[in-house]
């Protein structure tokens, strides 16, 4: 476990030094960019040791692998101040779960989605389940292609309005994936101009989470404020420690 947390270390270090690197270049603060970590295929154990190296902001795209792995690490470490994300596509019979362990949704691309996800946070804190409000950020789709999820940048004000109408979600911003074939910096372009148009008629969704292991510096010159890193930390899918 001494190897694997070294490990695990020197990642953290450079993934950081990347942001650090690409902020400057932005003439932007690193403290405006988060760092979250997808755990996605790893172990609870990789978990618990991101958060003995000081991560607080932990992912994962498959709610049936992050109810489980979420419940291990409080196991593993209890005091941890862990906050988990959701960000992959979630179905809405899936809401009554995730709303139990998630801080943050960051997949809402769907009026229907946000109405399951409401209901379920609502009755999560009527049954003590939750202390408050779920945190959203509406997954845009910048190509618009519907078998990626995400909703067209031209419908993201409509799909904000339905998820501020209720009480229960608060809307933080908006993410995206850059299309496979657009170059990243002409998606996160595109998606930085949705964003601000976007906080025109709600300022208070302020989060872009966009940017992955291979486009980070992409999505940072473009304005992200949170960045999604797998790979580059804990090493290839199907690679990992047991």
């Amino acid at each position: 476990m001494n190897a694997r947390r070294a490990e695990l270390a020197a990642a953290l270090k450079e993934v950081r030094t990347r942001i650090d690197d690409a902020c400057l270049a932005a003439g932007r603060a690193p403290e405006e960019v988060r760092l979250v970590a997808v755990t996605k295929t790893f172990p609870a154990s990789d978990a618990a040791l991101l958060c003995d190296l000081g991560m607080v902001d932990l992912a994962e795209n498959r709610e049936q692998e992050a109810v489980a792995k979420a419940a291990d690490l409080r196991e593993l470490r209890p005091d941890a101040p862990v906050r988990w994300h959701m960000v992959g596509r979630l179905q809405r019979n899936k809401a009554r779960s995730v709303v139990r362990w998630a801080a943050e949704v960051q997949s809402v691309d769907s009026p229907r989605l946000a109405e399951a996800l409401a209901r379920a946070t609502g009755n999560a804190v009527d049954a003590g389940e939750r202390s408050g409000p779920l945190d959203v950020l509406l997954q845009a789709s910048i190509d618009g292609d519907p078998a990626r999820g995400g909703c067209p940048l031209d419908e993201l004000g409509r799909l904000a309005d339905e998820v501020t109408r209720t009480g229960e979600l608060r809307l933080n911003g908006i993410m995206a994936v850059a299309p496979r074939a657009m170059d990243p910096a002409e998606a996160f372009g595109r998606l930085a101009e949705a964003a601000a148009g976007l906080r025109e008629d709600h300022p208070e969704a302020t989060e872009l989470s966009a940017g992955m292991t291979n486009d980070l510096e992409a999505a940072i010159t473009h304005g992200s404020t949170c960045v999604r890193v797998g790979t580059a930390l804990l090493g290839s899918r199907g690679l990992a420690s047991p």
